[in-house]
């Protein structure tokens, strides 16, 4: 059963820094992509960015490029998200999450990833 934990959440200054992980079990192989979302209140789940399923291929919401990078340690089992400069406005409950094998690469909506992460609140205030 696949299964996805996020640790790394909290309460960061405009302008700071924050990285969060997301602790992957349940594979077969290590063959597999995660995504990252955001959901703030009030609004729908947006895609921030992913990971093709080699370990390789991120590719970004427009708005984070340059900013945010995901990477990925296959020897703990491990994605993480790398946010810099980050913005009020990008206060959010962020997820991670996994397509089924049959998506294509490049996939960018909620509804095309099956497994998740239940979240950790990133907040961005002074």
């Amino acid at each position: 059963q696949v299964q996805l934990v996020e640790s790394g959440g909290g309460l960061v200054q405009p302008g700071g820094s924050l990285t969060l992980s997301c602790a992957v079990s349940g594979f077969a192989t290590d063959y597999y992509a995660i995504g990252w979302f955001r959901q703030a209140p009030g609004k729908e789940r947006d895609f921030v960015g992913a990971l093709g399923r080699s370990g390789t291929g991120a590719y970004y919401l427009d708005s984070v490029k340059g900013r945010f990078t995901i990477s990925r340690d296959n020897a703990k089992n491990a994605v993480y998200l790398q946010m810099n400069n980050l913005k009020p406005e990008e206060t959010a409950v962020y997820y991670c999450a996994s397509p089924p094998s049959f998506r294509p690469y490049g996939s960018r909506l909620a509804r095309y990833f099956d497994y998740w992460s239940k979240g950790t609140q990133v907040t961005v205030s002074s």
